[in-house]
């Protein structure tokens, strides 16, 4: 019997790889593109390992997830950074930027 390629193996490591590169965009895309990674990553592990010998392409399901991961993990830090920034100077000194000056050099003060 021919191997195949896994499914969504491509997929997983583009995922993963673009939840790595997005998470800076306030964390939110990052976090859905890592999520779905890891759900296919998931799919992909266990369909692989009822039989290793007829699939190829693990090193990407296994690379992708590790992203997916990272990706995650990098998301939740800038989502938290955003979320106490906006806490700490407000939404209106974000609409301001002189007030948002005001409040930096009050926060740097501190």
């Amino acid at each position: 019997m021919e191997k195949q390629t896994l499914p969504n193996s491509t997929l997983i490591l583009v995922f993963g790889i673009l939840s790595i590169v997005t998470c800076w965009c306030y964390g939110v895309l990052g976090l859905i593109l890592g999520i779905v990674a890891l759900v296919l990553a998931n799919k992909a592990t266990a369909l692989y390992k009822t039989a290793p010998e007829n699939y190829l392409g693990y090193g990407n399901v296994k690379a992708g997830k590790i992203m997916a991961i990272i990706g995650i993990i990098l998301c939740v830090i800038t989502i938290a950074f955003v979320l106490w920034a906006l806490m700490a100077i407000g939404w209106e000194a974000m609409q301001d930027p002189e007030l948002m000056q005001q409040r930096m050099e009050e926060l740097q003060r501190q």
